[in-house]
């Protein structure tokens, strides 16, 4: 997951906050997101050039985004509804 230091995510962050609140302005927000997400690797690709060293690299950042989000709320959530609702298994 991104544990970058502090010093520098403060750079990051005003821009992260901004397409966000941009995001959730209007509707469509998983259309706007996935747009927003395909243009920075868009844009790192053609700066970085295509190779498989670069795709290799964004493929894997996306996966463990998505890995990291699973295990992190998206389990806990499902835990919470199992308390909730009961289990199914």
């Amino acid at each position: 997951m991104p544990y970058i230091p502090e010093k520098d995510r403060e750079s990051l962050d005003y821009a992260i906050f901004d397409i966000t609140a941009r995001i959730l302005a209007k509707d469509g927000t998983a259309g706007r997101m996935n747009y927003c997400i395909s243009s920075m690797i868009n844009m790192m690709i053609e700066k970085k050039g295509l190779s498989y060293s670069n795709l290799n690299e964004i493929i894997g950042a996306l996966e463990c985004i998505k890995m990291e989000l699973y295990r992190r709320v998206a389990a806990p959530y499902e835990d919470l509804k199992i308390q909730e609702n009961g289990d199914v298994y």
